[in-house]
């Protein structure tokens, strides 16, 4: 029995396939990322793979004592544990730790306990480790830190961090793009004393990434600018904290040296802080962290990671890369440089690097909330 083959048919068919493939590798979707991966532009002796894929929106991370990365997430409400069981550099288990909530996109693990946030409460679940090794289909049970912090959405997601006394430390970003606020709790970074708030840095916009210098123990903080100023002002920040409750100029100064066309004149007696360093206007910093391990080369210990996150309103897009700052023993900065980019392929968004995590192997993973994924980047040697 013969039959008729349609070449015509197979052709349309095939390039329908191909057409497909390439469209979802550029619009970032592809579920394995391997076609990302291989356009991604790293120094030599560096490796990136897909650590894991098909999370909704992840943002930051956090590891606990056995290896476990906790992730949090701006659209799901759901907050997973993944862990990597065979040492292969993916994540093969993964479990879901709490769910309906809003914006849990900030996660910190102290004393075995882990903490993550919504936009005006931060919750608790205590020995994190031992209650997901149990063996339960329940939920662990997570208990209230605090809801006393503001409701507003707009830059409303927090960021977690302890420091290595066990104090937790959050944002409050502004609820406008700019503005004056009765209550003192917005554009702030604020650490929590028993269920009030003491001030760690203010006039800061919207920071959502701080983390705290390995020798010097210092916090450093990144702050998005405003907005409808132009394409290259202000300047997004990276600013350091010297003296806790100091003002960092929003909404009456921006970067270095911008007045605020409608603040800018007020008299506010307060001592403006400069950045240490201008990251770019609209490149819009999401995640920080400082490299303690000991995989990458020694000339990366103590550099600080930037994830910037990418523009939206911007005639050209910039940012969409993860930038390495190299700081001398004071915390002054001595440069700064790409680390990975190629997210950005002109004006075709393939990534929005979110936030990054160094593990405990010394490796450091980045999560991207446009691709849905957690990439892991190792240092193989030259």
């Amino acid at each position: 029995m013969h039959h008729n083959f349609n070449f015509s048919s197979f052709f349309v068919m095939l390039s329908l396939l191909l057409c497909n493939d390439v469209l979802s590798a550029a619009s970032g979707k592809d579920v394995d990322g391997t076609s990302i991966v291989r356009g991604l532009i790293i120094d030599p002796g560096f490796k990136i793979q897909v650590f894991a894929s098909e999370i909704d929106s992840p943002r930051q991370l956090v590891e606990d004592k056995n290896g476990r990365i906790y992730v949090g997430s701006k659209k799901s409400g759901k907050i997973f544990a993944i862990q990597d069981s065979d040492n292969n550099g993916e994540a093969d288990e993964r479990i879901l730790v709490a769910d309906n909530l809003t914006m849990a996109t900030g996660v910190s693990i102290f004393d075995g306990h882990l903490f993550f946030s919504e936009i005006d409460k931060i919750w608790k679940i205590e020995n994190i480790a031992d209650a997901l090794n149990d063996g339960s289909s329940m939920l662990p049970t997570k208990i209230l830190v605090t809801d006393n912090l503001p409701n507003d959405t707009w830059h409303g997601w927090k960021w977690l961090k302890h420091d290595e006394k066990g104090n937790l430390h959050t944002n409050v970003g502004a609820p406008c793009n700019v503005c004056e606020q009765d209550d003192p709790k917005y554009a702030t970074i604020l650490k929590l004393s028993d269920d009030s708030w003491d001030y760690v840095a203010r006039g800061v916009r919207n920071s959502v990434g701080f983390d705290f210098h390995p020798i010097s123990k210092k916090l450093f903080f990144t702050d998005n600018g405003r907005d409808w100023l132009g394409d290259d002002s202000p300047s997004c920040e990276l600013n350091r904290v010297d003296r806790a409750s100091g003002f960092y100029g929003f909404p009456y100064k921006h970067a270095k040296n911008i007045f605020d066309p409608e603040f800018g004149e007020i008299k506010t007696g307060f001592d403006f802080i400069d950045p240490i360093l201008n990251l770019g206007a609209h490149v819009a910093p999401t995640g920080i962290a400082f490299y303690s391990g000991e995989m990458f080369p020694s000339d990366f210990k103590n550099n600080l990671f930037i994830t910037l996150h990418g523009s939206w309103n911007r005639s050209k897009k910039v940012g969409y890369k993860v930038i390495r700052v190299i700081l001398d023993s004071d915390g002054n900065v001595i440069e700064s440089k790409d680390f990975i980019s190629g997210w950005l392929d002109g004006e075709n968004v393939l990534g929005r690097p979110s936030a990054p995590l160094v593990m405990s192997d010394g490796s450091l993973l980045i999560s991207d909330d446009f691709g849905n994924r957690i990439y892991r980047i190792s240092y193989k040697g030259l």
